[in-house]
């Protein structure tokens, strides 16, 4: 009779004996993700080293998940070497952003804004401390913005940053920009707790926010809340333009941005708060 372990048999063994070991160690899966972030967090390409060093794992553990995932496109390597997000990853936020019906309302709305206004608009959300650019559709005008999709910049350097943290208690917000606040590349974004407290809470209930210079020089951003069916902002739509545009005709495109604010509630049905 034959004393040899099953696969089956060998495999419940280790994992029985070495349960508690798996709770203190990283999984693959997890490795995996922590690259990927780090990658989308940096927003640029970087070497398996720096990469290893940065989520602090082992490099040759570093270098068998990069080359499994770039197998599977979803990491790419670039001509220098270094490791970037695959097309993989983008099929899959396609796929997903499709899956929503609040891009799919908002994103037709954007682009509509921007043949109306003839400027660059932008779809934001909140990402933590941060705002996050949702979504994007260039004006015909050579006018150049630095913030395109993906970006992520502290929550009081733009006016779609205070409109998204305009909803919750004064105290929460207080606490946050204690938190998050950053000086900006112009020196010009306000860092003071509770001046970017009353702000925000201002902004959200006059439902417009506007910020000049604060975190690009020479640009402008007039933002509005898409707030849902609770109160709360779940996302801002908003115009960016040169600051001298904004300073010779506000209200024309402060009107035009909170309309489209209105409408992308109102086909959502939230427009009962």
């Amino acid at each position: 009779m034959s004393s040899r372990t099953s696969p089956l048999e060998a495999k419940a063994t280790s994992e029985n004996t070495g349960r508690g070991a798996r709770r203190s160690r990283v999984s693959g899966i997890d490795r995996a993700l922590q690259i990927i972030d780090h990658l989308y967090e940096t927003g640029a390409p970087a070497g398996a080293y720096a990469i290893a060093k940065a989520v602090k794992a082992p490099l040759s553990t570093v270098y068998v998940i990069i080359d499994d995932l770039v197998e599977k496109n979803m990491l790419a390597r670039t001509p220098d070497g270094s490791i970037w997000l695959g097309s993989r990853l983008y099929h899959y936020g396609l796929a997903y952003a499709r899956s929503l019906d609040f891009m799919s309302v908002a994103t037709h709305e954007m682009h509509d804004l921007c043949r109306i206004s003839g400027e660059t608009v932008q779809l934001c959300g909140r990402d933590g401390d941060h705002m996050l650019v949702l979504a994007m559709a260039d004006g015909p005008s050579p006018f150049q913005v630095a913030s395109r999709v993906g970006t992520r910049v502290p929550l009081n350097w733009t006016a779609s940053g205070r409109l998204l943290v305009g909803h919750l208690p004064q105290a929460e917000r207080m606490e946050l920009f204690r938190r998050c606040a950053r000086t900006s590349p112009t020196g010009r974004a306000e860092i003071d707790a509770a001046t970017l407290s009353e702000a925000a809470g201002r902004a959200f209930d006059e439902r417009l926010s506007i910020q000049v210079a604060e975190s690009d020089y020479a640009v402008a951003c007039i933002a509005s809340p898409i707030v849902d069916r609770e109160g709360h902002c779940a996302a801002t739509i908003s115009i960016v333009l040169p600051e001298q545009k904004v300073l010779s005709d506000e209200s024309r495109y402060t009107e035009h941005v909170r309309a489209s604010a209105n409408r992308i509630e109102t086909l959502m049905g939230w427009r009962n708060h």
